[in-house]
This record gives C-alpha cells, sequence and structure tokens, in this order.
C-alpha cells in the first residue's frame, strides 16, 4: 500500500527528447524534499508539439511510474513545462482608477486584466499575464504597489501566449496519463526559477534553456520577466547534423554527442577516431573527433546567430548586465558556452539547479532544470498573492476555462 504524504508537489518536463517527472514535499521551511525522480525517452513530440498522443501518454505514464517506485506514493495533479515555436509573447499596458484611494489586491487584479485585454492572434490563448512594473499616478516604477496612496494605478505587462490546440493536447495526453494539469508553465520560466540567481534577476540576465526540440530563451531585469522567445533549433539538430557528417544512425550519433561532443577545434596531437555505428547498421567506422567537433560548431553557431539577431532586432543588450545563463542538455557540449561568450561579447555560464535537498548530485545537472524550476515556481506561487501573475478568482476562471477547451475538444 502506497505511503500518504502531505503538501506533495509534481513536476513534469514535457521535452521533445524525454520526459522528467519530479515528486516533492514541501517543508515547514518553504523548501522542498524530493522524494522521487522518473525519466522516460518521449516519444511523440516534435519541437515540443504533440504529434501523437498515445505514444505521448505511454512515456508520460513511464516516467511517472518510475517516480511514483521511487517516491513509494501515487500522485494525482502536477505542474507541467509547455513550449513549442506555437509559443508568442507581447508587452502591453493596462490602466484602471484605485477605487478607495488605497491600492487592495482588487485594483491590482483589474488592472492585470485591463493590461491583457488586448487582441491576441486567432487559435492563441494567454498563458501568463506577468507584470514588469506598476505605477501609480504616474509615479516611480514599483514592483509591488499594494498599500500605496493615489488615485490611478498603472502596470506594464508580459503576455505570453500558445496555441490552443497544442495546449488541448498536452492536457490530455497528461490526463490519460492519470495525471490532472494544475497549472501550465512556460519552460523558460521554470528554467529560470531553477537556475538564477536573484541578483541576475534583478541586475539583468538572459537564459537560454537548449532542449531536445527547441531553444527557449528570456530576460529578467529588476527581478521581473522582460522578453521571452522560443527558437525552433536545439539538441536533435545537433544529433540529425552528427548522423548525417558521420554517416552513423541517429540513436549513436546521439550517444556520440552526449559521450564526446564538445563545440570548437582542438590541436591536432589531441584529436583521435572513435568508433561509431554506420548508418546501414551491424557495423561500424571510426570517425575524427574533431570532425565531429566542426559538425557540432557550425549548428552551435547558427543558433548564436540567431540569438544576437534577437538580441540586436529588440536592443535586449541593455537588459543583460549580467550576461546569459546556458542551461538544458544542449548545455552540456563542451565549449558551447566560450563559443556564445565569443559570439554575443557577454559573460556567459552554464546554468545547473540551485539544488539544496537530497538527490542534489542527480538533479545538479542542467537537463533538470525546468523540472526542478517548476517546483520553485509552484513554491514561489502559493506563498504570493497578486504578483508577479493572476491570481486568485481570475486565475481560477482562466484555468477553468483552460480546462473547458480541453473537454469540449476531446
Amino acid at each position: 500500500m502506497a505511503k500518504v504524504f502531505h503538501s506533495l508537489i509534481t513536476s513534469i518536463d514535457v521535452g521533445t527528447t524525454k520526459i522528467s517527472v519530479l515528486i516533492a514535499q514541501k517543508t515547514s521551511d518553504d523548501t522542498v524534499e524530493i522524494l522521487g525522480i522518473g525519466k522516460s525517452p518521449s516519444d511523440g513530440l516534435d519541437k515540443g508539439v504533440v504529434v501523437d498522443v498515445a505514444r505521448t501518454v505511454q512515456s508520460i505514464k513511464r516516467a511517472v511510474k518510475e517516480a511514483e517506485l521511487m517516491a513509494g506514493c501515487s500522485i494525482s495533479e502536477a505542474y507541467v513545462g509547455i513550449s513549442g515555436s506555437h509559443i508568442h509573447s507581447f508587452n502591453t499596458h493596462g490602466a484602471v482608477p484605485i477605487k478607495r484611494s488605497q491600492v487592495l489586491p482588487s485594483d491590482i487584479q483589474a488592472v492585470l486584466t485591463v493590461a491583457q485585454a488586448v487582441p491576441i492572434e486567432e487559435g492563441q490563448k494567454v498563458l501568463h499575464a506577468l507584470p514588469q512594473y506598476f505605477m501609480v499616478d504616474g509615479k516611480d516604477r514599483v514592483v509591488n504597489p499594494l498599500g500605496l496612496h493615489g488615485v490611478r494605478l498603472e502596470a506594464v505587462v508580459h503576455v505570453i501566449t500558445g496555441a490552443v490546440f497544442s495546449i488541448q493536447n498536452l492536457m490530455k495526453c497528461c490526463e490519460l496519463a492519470g495525471v490532472t494539469v494544475k497549472d501550465i508553465v512556460l519552460e523558460q520560466l521554470a528554467s529560470a526559477e531553477g537556475v538564477l540567481s536573484p541578483d541576475e534577476r534583478a541586475l539583468g540576465v538572459g537564459v537560454l534553456d537548449i532542449g531536445g526540440g527547441t531553444s527557449d530563451f528570456a530576460i529578467y531585469q529588476q527581478s521581473s520577466i522582460r522578453y521571452t522567445k522560443v527558437f525552433p533549433l536545439a539538441g536533435n539538430y545537433f544529433t540529425k547534423d552528427l548522423a548525417v557528417g558521420l554517416r552513423a544512425t541517429l540513436h549513436d550519433a546521439e550517444r556520440f554527442k552526449r559521450e564526446h561532443g564538445f563545440v570548437g577545434y582542438m590541436q591536432q596531437e589531441h584529436d583521435e577516431e572513435l568508433e561509431i555505428e554506420s548508418v546501414q547498421g551491424n557495423s561500424v567506422h571510426k570517425v575524427s573527433k574533431q570532425q565531429a567537433g566542426y559538425i557540432l560548431h557550425a549548428r552551435a553557431l547558427e543558433l548564436f546567430m540567431l540569438l544576437q539577431d534577437d538580441i540586436k532586432r529588440s536592443s535586449l543588450a541593455s537588459m543583460m548586465t549580467a550576461g546569459l545563463v546556458i542551461t538544458g542538455g544542449g548545455s552540456l557540449l563542451v565549449g558551447i558556452d566560450d563559443l556564445a561568450k565569443k559570439m554575443l561579447g557577454m559573460p556567459v555560464r552554464i546554468g545547473r539547479p540551485r539544488v539544496d535537498c537530497g538527490f542534489s548530485e542527480i538533479l545538479n545537472n542542467p537537463t533538470h532544470a525546468t523540472g526542478y524550476g517548476l517546483l520553485k515556481y509552484a513554491l514561489r506561487k502559493d506563498k504570493q498573492v497578486g504578483m508577479n501573475q493572476m491570481e486568485g478568482p481570475m486565475a481560477q476562471r482562466v484555468f477553468t476555462k483552460m480546462r473547458s477547451w480541453v473537454d469540449k475538444f476531446f
């Protein structure tokens, strides 16, 4: 018989290459104790979007079961990360009168509602409405206006939307796997929770999560979200390039990338030849490690050129005082941080989850940035009242509506 735990939090990182499940218990000092970890190869997704429901459900089930066996308990709900090229974002502004001359939680809810009441693309729905800052009577920008006196409250809000059908499919896959979706969280927001320091958030920093199907980018400044973007270029492209360039199977190209992959060049005397499975199967051949490095370097260069162009086009460099943090499985390629530093001309580091609980050796890996960040997001959400995102009745109505999309569609 499974044990009964109180205050459980579960995160599910539904990625293109893997499904990761973390089961944790909230502690008395507002941290988490990891109880179980589950992992399964991901089938049925492409670039972060569900393309085969049945295979995705089975992948989620396997990861959930593994985590439940380790934790010795069963789960019924989870926070789920979402990504994909269907994600869009923009900044918007709203203003409302302060009804009782002092800002109350209801005023904050009202201004957030007004700010996000703007036309959005057909087939898109709001996932997050995240305030960047507030102003009372047009004066100084503040992060929390609660309790301030005035007659007019303004807010600049970062709105993130996602395709209805993609959200429906993801939620339905989780439910068919026996897990109710408690909340859907943009993956780069979750990754930022897991790997950024408070000082980085305050000074201004970018975070790039290089996953299997997409690379998710976000910028924080003054402890608030400023910008988000999803690039449809990530780890699977590196693997396919290796498979083509080295005439290898996709499976062995992925192994080679994980075990020997690096981005850059080496001195001739340090080069070596390694065996890789031929694409025809049932045979192996030797390839130069340097040749693999050239191939990976070319694809990484393309990714950082896309990022560099986006930073220049949107004038984002001034917001990235503390530089860039690279995380996700793609950040494990040796030398990728040095290439980013050279390309972007700013400080770059590899982001690992800031784990202060059990299983730290396992979780202190960029591949767990999103999963662990989802747990921290859930903790922070429980402690906040009306800040950093919609809360209370409005949030409940929006999420109830999201669930209704699933029921109507299926």
